[in-house]
């Protein structure tokens, strides 16, 4: 994988990334960010020594912020696997605890992130087969793909109980700050969605900025629960795993109408996920999607999307195997302040000292990646 040549602008890019920084209340060692990976290594949710040694040997490996796979809020059905993290249940809690000290004592700072899968929860139903229990704002996992039962306002309400609680609970364990999953076609996202809020009452609506009633109330109901001053982190996506070409916002205004809420109910910042970070997010213009939110809301962005690698997410999953590749383009776009973090996935799975690596010039000790990785502990 080559860096490219040390031009002065690279090298003034590459400083800045390795360099400390303060972003959103948080003092981090440097500019990367593992990004969360669901594997499902945590048996009936709890996760042991082994997870623990995995976090910390990416905190050793040079990673300034460490974001958790997804964690499950305590919730009936908000996860779709026996087998990922609980944020909830006494082993669970003492479990991460022993995560957050690890990574603690490797030098980095650890954000816990917030999951309820939502209508996706029928992928591994074989475990708890009452689909019906399956919730989402109106029974649906795609366009006119019916999943389990519309949400009742009680519901609706215990869900985002659910949510306070968790994040108060990561305060209490340790945790340096919390991230909201809103990405990827998952519960949050599933209200924000046209396709599968079709919601009549408060928490739909025509537009995507009346979508976001639902998340607005996790915020704020989280944000009774934790420090005024801890770092907030919400995570969101144009595409989803139903449609990997569906949009929230077709325009820069729509962007805004979306995210403009949350940082008024007090997100701090906001993790931008696209398939490709290079892709320019609207017509017209070079910025990816955290550039876009960066200018819309003023509010720090992490950005992610295959950095490091030069295949996307999805492809992997197809049976494609991502090839180490530049890093130019994401330095560039770094140094013109298009955003402020860079999160890192497949590739510091694959290696958990790439950053070390990369820091230091020895790209030739990269290899490609491959999906298997996901279904191992180191």
């Amino acid at each position: 994988m080559a860096v490219g040549r040390r031009t002065e602008m690279t090298s003034s890019a590459l400083s800045k990334l390795f360099g400390p920084c303060r972003i959103a209340g948080l003092d981090l060692n440097n500019r990367l960010v593992m990004a969360p990976m669901t594997r499902s290594q945590s048996p009936s949710g709890v996760p042991d020594q082994r997870v623990a040694a995995y976090y910390e040997r990416r905190a050793v490996g040079g990673m300034g912020l460490i974001i958790t796979e997804g964690t499950a809020i305590d919730r009936p059905r908000s996860l779709d696997d026996p087998n990922v993290p609980h944020l909830f249940g006494e082993a669970a809690l003492l479990g991460w605890k022993r995560v957050v000290d690890a990574v603690h004592t490797a030098g980095a700072k650890i954000a816990v992130q917030l999951w309820h899968v939502g209508a996706f929860a029928g992928r591994k139903s074989a475990w708890q087969s009452d689909d019906e229990s399956i919730e989402s704002p109106s029974g649906l996992r795609g366009p006119r793909e019916p999943c389990g039962h519309a949400m009742s306002e009680e519901d609706i309400a215990d869900t985002i109980d659910a949510y306070a609680r968790a994040a108060e609970t990561a305060v209490a364990l340790g945790f340096d700050a919390v991230e909201v999953h809103g990405a990827h076609g998952y519960l949050i996202d599933q209200y924000f969605w046209k396709e599968t809020n079709l919601r009549a009452d408060k928490y739909g609506g025509a537009t995507v900025k009346d979508r976001t009633r639902f998340a607005v109330e996790v915020v704020n109901a989280i944000r009774t629960k934790i420090p005024k001053t801890f770092p907030f982190i919400f995570r969101f996506s144009q595409f989803k795993q139903q449609d990997y070409s569906a949009r929230l916002a077709q325009t820069p205004g729509e962007l805004e109408e979306l995210l403009g809420p949350l940082v008024e109910a007090g997100v701090d910042m906001f993790h931008a996920s696209q398939r490709r970070f290079w892709e320019p997010e609207f017509e017209g213009s070079s910025l990816n999607l955290a550039g876009w939110t960066r200018r819309v809301t003023h509010a720090p962005v992490i950005t992610v999307g295959s950095v490091g690698l030069n295949g996307d997410y999805m492809g992997n999953w197809q049976g494609e195997t991502s090839q180490p590749s530049s890093l130019d383009r994401l330095l560039e776009r770094l140094e013109k302040d298009e955003f402020d973090l860079v999160a890192i996935g497949r590739a510091v799975l694959n290696d958990p000292y790439w950053a070390t690596k990369i820091r230091h010039g020895r790209t030739d000790e990269l290899s490609a990646f491959d999906v298997s990785a996901l279904e191992t502990y180191y």
